[in-house]
C-alpha cells in the first residue's frame, strides 16, 4: 500500500480520498439542512388555522387579511400558543409581504408550512355540541 514504484499515489489512496470527501460532503449537507430549516410552530390548532389564513392572505395580496392574521399571531405568541422562533419567522414573512415582495413571502411561507411536523400533544378543541331534534 502507499505509493507505486514511480512515486505516484496508488488507486487505494485515491479511493480513500474519494470516500473521505463523500462523507464530508454528505455531513455538511445534513448540517446545512438542519440549520436552515424553519422553526416548528407547536401543536396549537389556532396557530395552524392562522398560518393557513396567512397563506391565503399573502397569496391573494390581501392587506386587510394580512393585518388580521398578524394580530392573531401576536395574540397567540403572547398566549404561549406560538413559540417565539416561529413567531419571528412569520413576522419576517409578513414584513416581506408588506414590502411588496409578495411572491417571495408566499414561497417562504409555503416552505415554512411544509417543514411543520406537529410533534407532541396536539391541542384539540372539543367537538361542537349536537343540537337535539324535537
Amino acid at each position: 500500500m502507499g505509493t507505486e514504484a514511480e512515486g505516484r499515489p496508488s488507486v487505494e489512496r485515491y479511493a480513500v480520498y474519494a470516500l473521505v470527501g463523500l462523507v464530508l460532503t454528505v455531513g455538511l449537507a445534513v448540517l446545512y439542512s438542519y440549520w436552515t430549516r424553519p422553526p416548528q410552530m407547536g401543536t396549537s390548532e389556532d396557530a395552524f388555522h392562522t398560518v393557513d389564513a396567512l397563506y391565503t392572505a399573502v397569496r391573494s395580496r390581501d392587506e386587510a387579511r394580512l393585518n388580521q392574521c398578524e394580530q392573531r399571531l401576536k395574540d397567540q405568541r403572547h398566549a404561549g400558543k406560538l413559540p417565539p422562533e416561529a413567531a419571528d419567522s412569520l413576522d419576517a414573512i409578513i414584513h416581506k409581504a408588506r414590502g411588496g415582495a409578495w411572491e417571495t413571502a408566499t414561497a417562504r411561507l409555503y416552505e415554512f408550512m411544509l417543514a411543520q411536523r406537529r410533534e407532541g400533544t396536539i391541542e384539540a378543541k372539543p367537538p361542537p355540541a349536537k343540537k337535539s331534534k324535537r
